[in-house]
C-alpha cells in the first residue's frame, strides 16, 4: 500500500447561484478589481493508503459522489499526490 493524498474540490455548477460568490465579487469591484466572474469552491484533502494512484483516485470519486457534494447541483474534481 502507498501513501497518496487525493485533493477533492466541489464547485457549483454553471447556472446555480452562488451568494456567496456573487457577494464577494461584489465587494472585490467595490475595491476597483475588475472581474468577468466568481465562483466559489470547497476543497478537501483527504490523506489515505491505496494500491494505486488510480484505486485512491477511484476511493476520493466515491467520497465525493456518497457524501462531499450533491450531484443535483454540484461538480468536483479529484487530484491524486503520493506522500
Amino acid at each position: 500500500m502507498t501513501a497518496y493524498t487525493a485533493t477533492v474540490t466541489v464547485r457549483l455548477k454553471h447556472g446555480v447561484l452562488d451568494p456567496e460568490a456573487e457577494t464577494t465579487k461584489q465587494a472585490l469591484e467595490r475595491l476597483d478589481f475588475e472581474l468577468e466572474d466568481l465562483r466559489s469552491a470547497d476543497r478537501f484533502e483527504i490523506d489515505l493508503e491505496a494500491e494505486s494512484a488510480d484505486a485512491a483516485s477511484e476511493r476520493a470519486s466515491e467520497m465525493a459522489e456518497r457524501l462531499l457534494a450533491n450531484p443535483t447541483i454540484h461538480d468536483y474534481d479529484v487530484e491524486v499526490d503520493e506522500r
